[in-house]
Order: structure tokens, then C-alpha cells, then sequence
């Protein structure tokens, strides 16, 4: 059953129903879901289907190509000497098919692009010399390595150079679209729970098959993650692994910006990593935020000097509960609960569930129809012993903005006088810092919503977890 998906999904449905041929590319994050939007929107019916093998080299591809071919009817006597001849035969089989359109779908593609193997070449000289020239074929590409796709595929300077008709990148799941797939399979958790694991898992689907309705959520944790005879138990090696050819420096970049919560900035990363100064960072960086694991923001009065952050929801606990902790309990998780480790994580993991749900605050201030920014802010005034700190401020045009204050807890937050004094020392570092002349709206953004006691007033607007959980 598919979840959501509806616009990606009537996008795959417009490019079937073209009178053109039309090249439709899918990326996202692994194990976002990428090949069941693809296989359900058509109801697993294509005239060819084809998925790239790992870490295989260019023989093998061809065999494991040849296979599908020989899957979808038609057969061939040997294997083909290179792409080009493999292409040839796919050509010879769609002209066999009757199909009003005829669907080639062909899965982890980056892994068919071997060392030498002329692979988009030939996958170049299949469209322009061949489909496009019809108007019957409906090519789709699929891959988690976003890095490949972009750079082999959107940015290629050859034949492949704008040939992509249709761009689809795929994004985890919301809030909603989790709850709805936790009743799907008639998992039985409350919205708070939904938000937890939603700041673990991040609203990856495949994660979220993995969790057991007779299992409470933190058993389901320390099965998934602790375990390790879990599939799960080596994803994050799996998964750089799996995105790029070269994984290392992506850990270092990965696990230097997992050290601190309000991001790095180029200088501090390569600081950091005592990677090379050469251009090769700036293609990581890059990399890692079109796959999904990290954002690149301006820091609120900055024109330059971007900050980078580590928003990838599994990456970040990882880091915080798995990483250099081998042999740990695999009740782990469990036992762990309350301690003034996982309340620190909590507070961080539900700013980056936040900002991945910053539609629906807008939605709630009742501001969609606003023009506004995003930014995060740090520094300090004039004369200030410390350093103040701002998550989240969202830049009206109606010149208001929004400085959003985000408390997770079990129940309704109690306002203290020490919150009032906090933030109010923000507000005061941001103005004097930037000259700001708007007016400066505090938002708590909690689970449960504020007690009504003596320093509510001194807030603004409310944003509760019933919010987040809206449709945009």
C-alpha cells in the first residue's frame, strides 16, 4: 500500500500518459522508498525492469542485465561484448512489446556505471539515437547515489546534457504520512511515541517496516539498532557504503558535524577533518546535502560564510548512542531512559524534526500566505560574558519575526523564570547584533503546549506536536 507519494506519484502517471517519450529520473536517500513508488505506481507491469548489481564489475552487470531481459521474454544466446550491444537487445525486445507505452525501468543505476565500461555513453546513444526519437517509451532511472545522478545524469556536459524530461527526488516521510503508515500496519503508538521514533529513524519507510506492533517502541529500538543480529545493525556502514564510491571522507565531514548543534562552517569543517583544501570538500558538502544528510544555511545578518549541519535523524543517533560503543547492552535503549544523555539528544533531534516540519509551523501561526525565511543565529552583544543562540527565526515580510524557542517533553512545559530570562537575553543579543527594527515574536514550539502560569504571557504564539502532524 502506498503512503502518501500522491504528487510524485501523478507525476510518474502525467509522464506515461504523454504523447511524447519521456526521461524520468528518481533519486533520493536510501531506503526512502524510491523503488516501491515506482513499482506501485505501475503496478508492477513494465515492458523491462532491471536493477543494477553492488560492487560488481562490468561482466557481471551484463550478465545480471541479460537476466532481466531473459525475466521479461526475451532471450538471448550470450552475453553482450559491451552497453552498447546490451542496449541493442533491450531495443529489440521493446519493439516486440504491444504496450501503448512501453516502461523500461532500470534501479540503482550508479551501480551499473562501472570503472571503463562506457555505460552512460551507451545509455546516452539508447536515448538520443533511439527513444526519444519515438513517442512511445517511458524511460525511468533510479538510484540512492543522488551524487551519481546529479552529476552523470543532470549535469552531464555530453549527450545525456538536459535529455532528463522529468526530475523526481523523493523525501522522507512527514509526521502524517508516519502516522499513517504506523496504522497501515496497525502499529499501535501515540502521536508522542510517533515523534520519537520519527527523531531516530527520521520518516525513512523502510525503517519504520522494520518496527514489531507486539513491541513497545523502545524494545522495537533496541532490536533494530542494538542488536546485532539485526538487519539493521551495521546500516550506517552499509549506507555510505551504498551512496558513494569513496565513503571515508564522507564519515569524517558526517562525524565532524555531528560533534555540535548549530553546524560548521567550511573553515571549521576542514579544521576539523584535516581534509585538503583543493575543491574536493566542496564537492562532499555538496554531495551529502543532495542525499539528505546534512542543510546548508545563512546564518540570520551573514551575507556570507554559510554554515553546514548534520539534519539526517538516524545519522545523528547514531553518533550519539552507537558510534565507538561496541558490545554495549542490547537492552541499550531501554534502560537508558531519563538520563541526562538521551534528554540532551532530545532536545536536539526535535529541533531538526522542526525544521524538517517548518510548513506546518508556518501553518499554525496562520503565516502560508506570508513571504518568510528561515535562518539560525548565533553570537553574542557588546560586553556579554556569553554567547547566545537561536535555532530557529523565521524573517517575515509583514515585518514580524519569529524567534521559535523548541522544548520537547512529556507533558504541558512549564515556563520558568530562568526560561524568561534566556530568552529574553536573546532577544536582546539578536537585536543589538543585527540592528533589527521588526518586531520580535517569541513562538514555543513543545509536544503538550504551555501551563498556563505567571510567565506565559511573555510568549507570543504557541506550536504544539497536534500541529506538526498536519497536513501542509
Amino acid at each position: 500500500m502506498l503512503i502518501g507519494r500522491k504528487i510524485e506519484q501523478q507525476r510518474l502517471i502525467e509522464a506515461y500518459e504523454s504523447d511524447y517519450s519521456e526521461f524520468v529520473a528518481v533519486y533520493g536517500r536510501r531506503r526512502v522508498g524510491k523503488t516501491f513508488l515506482v513499482r506501485e505506481s505501475f503496478s508492477y507491469q513494465f515492458t523491462f525492469q532491471h536493477a543494477g548489481v553492488a560492487n560488481r564489475g562490468m561482466c557481471d552487470q551484463l550478465d545480471a542485465f541479460v537476466d532481466s531481459l531473459a525475466d521479461c521474454g526475451y532471450k538471448t544466446k550470450s552475453r553482450p561484448k559491451n552497453w552498447i550491444e546490451a542496449f541493442s537487445l533491450l531495443k529489440e525486445h521493446v519493439r516486440l512489446s504491444k504496450a501503448k507505452k512501453k516502461v523500461i525501468f532500470i534501479d540503482e543505476i550508479p551501480w551499473m556505471d562501472t570503472p571503463r565500461s562506457g555505460f552512460v555513453s551507451a545509455l546516452e546513444h539508447f536515448w538520443n539515437s533511439w527513444a526519444s526519437a519515438r513517442k512511445d517509451i517511458l524511460l525511468i532511472v533510479c538510484g540512492s547515489a543522488t551524487s551519481w545522478i546529479i552529476k552523470k545524469v543532470f549535469r552531464n556536459h555530453g549527450g545525456l546534457h538536459n535529455r532528463v524530461t522529468v526530475r523526481i527526488h523523493l523525501n522522507p516521510f512527514t509526521l502524517n504520512e508516519c502516522e499513517l503508515y504506523a496504522k497501515s500496519r496497525y502499529l499501535v503508538l501515540s502521536r508522542y511515541q510517533i515523534a520519537l521514533g520519527y527523531m531516530i529513524m527520521g520518516g525513512i519507510p523502510f525503517y519504520w517496516s522494520q518496527l514489531k506492533r507486539s513491541l513497545s517502541l523502545d524494545q522495537n529500538i533496541d532490536r533494530m539498532f542494538f542488536d546485532e543480529d539485526s538487519e539493521l545493525y551495521n546500516e550506517y556502514r552499509e549506507l555510505f557504503d551504498s551512496l558513494f564510491k569513496h565513503p571515508e571522507p564522507y564519515k569524517k565531514v558526517v562525524s565532524a558535524l555531528g560533534m555540535t548543534r548549530a553546524g560548521m562552517t567550511r573553515e571549521d569543517v576542514l579544521a576539523t577533518t584535516g581534509l585538503d583544501d583543493n575543491g574536493k570538500l566542496s564537492e562532499i558538502l555538496e554531495n551529502l546535502q543532495s542525499c539528505g544528510f546534512i542543510r546548508k544555511y545563512q546564518a540570520f545578518g551573514r551575507k556570507n560564510g554559510a554554515f553546514f549541519q548534520l539534519t539526517d535523524n538516524y545519522t545523528l543517533f547514531y553518533y550519539q548512542f552507537i558510534e565507538g560503543k561496541s558490545g554495549q547492552d542490547r537492552n541499550y535503549w531501554s534502560i537508558t531512559a531519563n538520563t541526562p544523555l538521551r534528554n540532551a539528544w532530545q532536545g536536539l533531534a526535535f529541533e531538526q524534526l522542526c525544521f524538517a516540519h517548518l510548513p506546518q509551523i508556518k501553518r499554525a501561526l496562520g503565516i502560508t500566505g506570508v513571504l518568510t525565511s528561515a535562518y539560525s543565529w548565533r553570537g553574542k552583544s557588546e560586553g556579554a560574558t556569553s554567547g547566545a543562540q537561536i535555532d530557529m527565526l523565521i524573517d517575515r515580510a509583514d515585518n514580524i519575526i519569529n524567534l521559535c524557542e523548541m522544548k520537547f517533553s512529556l507533558r504541558e512545559y512549564v515556563l520558568t523564570t530562568k526560561d524568561i530570562s534566556s530568552i529574553n537575553n536573546k532577544i536582546a543579543s539578536f537585536v543589538e547584533a543585527n540592528k533589527v527594527k521588526k518586531a520580535v515574536h517569541v513562538t514555543m514550539v513543545t509536544t503538550y503546549g504551555l501551563e498556563h502560569n505567571e510567565h506565559w504571557g511573555d510568549i507570543q504564539s504557541e506550536v504544539t506536536l497536534e500541529d506538526l502532524f498536519e497536513t501542509e
